[in-house]
C-alpha cells in the first residue's frame, strides 16, 4: 500500500525539476565517471570507480524515491481561506508566554521548520490539524508538554 504524498503545486513542481535533473544530468555524468574508471584500469582498487558507483546508488534512489513520491500526490491548496486548520492553512501560533509565529500546514515531503512549513505529521502539525482561532493546543516535546494558542488560521 503506497502512502499519500501531499503537496503544494509549487512543491510538485520542484520535485519534477530535480527528478528531471537527476535523470537527464546526473545519470549521464555518472555513467561518464564509471566509464572512465573502468578504462583506467584495474577497478578493484580504483577509488574513483568506488566514488562513481557511491554516487551512482545514490542518484538511482534518489530517483526511485521521487518517482514513488511523484506517483502518489495530492495536490493542496495553500493560502485557501478556511477557519479550520487544514493542509495548506496559514495558522498563527503563540506558545504560553511566547511571541506569535505563523506556520503553513504542508505534507511531510515539502517540510521546513526553519523557514515555517511544518508536516501535518508533526506533533505541532497533528495538533492544530481541525483546530480553529481561540482552541489551545498541547503538544509533547521532549522537554514536555507545550501549549499553543491558535491565534488566526488562513
Amino acid at each position: 500500500m503506497t502512502e499519500t504524498t501531499y503537496l503544494t503545486a509549487e512543491g510538485r513542481r520542484k520535485l519534477q525539476e530535480e527528478l528531471e535533473h537527476l535523470r537527464t544530468v546526473r545519470r549521464p555524468a555518472v555513467a561518464r565517471q564509471i566509464h572512465e574508471a573502468k578504462e583506467g584500469g584495474d577497478i578493484t582498487e580504483n577509488a574513483g570507480y568506488d566514488e562513481a558507483k557511491n554516487e551512482q546508488a545514490f542518484v538511482e534512489g534518489r530517483i526511485m524515491t521521487l518517482e514513488a513520491l511523484l506517483n502518489q500526490v495530492q495536490i493542496i491548496t495553500e493560502g485557501h481561506r478556511s477557519e479550520v486548520v487544514a493542509l495548506g492553512s496559514k495558522v498563527k501560533v503563540a506558545e504560553e508566554g511566547g511571541q506569535p509565529e505563523v506556520f503553513n500546514i504542508v505534507g511531510k515531503a515539502e517540510a521546513d521548520p526553519g523557514k515555517g512549513r511544518i508536516s501535518n505529521e508533526s506533533p505541532l502539525g497533528r495538533g492544530l490539524m481541525g483546530r480553529r482561532k481561540g482552541d489551545r493546543v498541547t503538544v509533547q516535546t521532549p522537554d514536555g508538554p507545550v501549549v499553543f494558542q491558535v491565534l488566526q488560521v488562513g
